[in-house]
């Protein structure tokens, strides 16, 4: 498992932790070693090694309330972040259904009524170098577990827009 891989399972932990029905959590990733370089005393007490590598997670304020590619496309980020992460909860549905769907405002509310929608989670990380990981849960019954999925391009339109916060 790749660096960014790890980092992007620890956050999508994370977003499992505090369960579903949750607004977009966008993430900056940081090189954890220049991150407890500079924060004397840090990786003590995250319960890390001094040499700890790889990519560290903060979690940012809400997202503006407004769609979310308009959102993605308003950010920028400080020097040092070398990365980013999003985990967003949205509706699937099976392809056959797209022919069916209306336009307009009613595809919203059509969408979340379908009787084959499927609630999943995405969770999608990139690094300025165009590197990407992508996770996604879907929503299980109370009875049952939930399954994560983990691919390179899960989220494709995502990871694009991901990137260009970074650009």
């Amino acid at each position: 498992m790749s660096a960014l891989e790890a980092t992007l399972h620890e956050i999508e932990q994370h977003a499992d932790a505090a369960g579903w029905d949750r607004p977009p959590q966008l993430f900056a990733l940081v090189d954890t070693a220049t991150l407890l370089a500079a924060e004397s005393g840090l990786a003590e007490r995250l319960g890390l090694p001094d040499d700890a590598m790889g990519y560290t997670p903060v979690e940012q304020e809400a997202l503006p309330d407004r769609p979310l590619d308009e959102a993605l496309a308003g950010i920028m980020w400080p020097d040092g972040v070398l990365g980013c992460a999003l985990v967003h909860e949205v509706l699937v549905l099976p392809p056959d259904a797209e022919q069916a769907r209306p336009l307009g405002a009613d595809a919203d509310r059509w969408a979340r009524e379908h009787p084959d929608r499927r609630e999943v989670r995405l969770a999608v990380a990139v690094l300025a170098d165009g590197t990407s990981a992508s996770a996604v849960r879907l929503r299980a019954p109370q009875d049952r577990p939930d399954e994560l999925l983990y691919g390179q391009d899960l989220a494709p339109h995502l990871r694009d827009a991901l990137l260009g916060t970074l650009r």
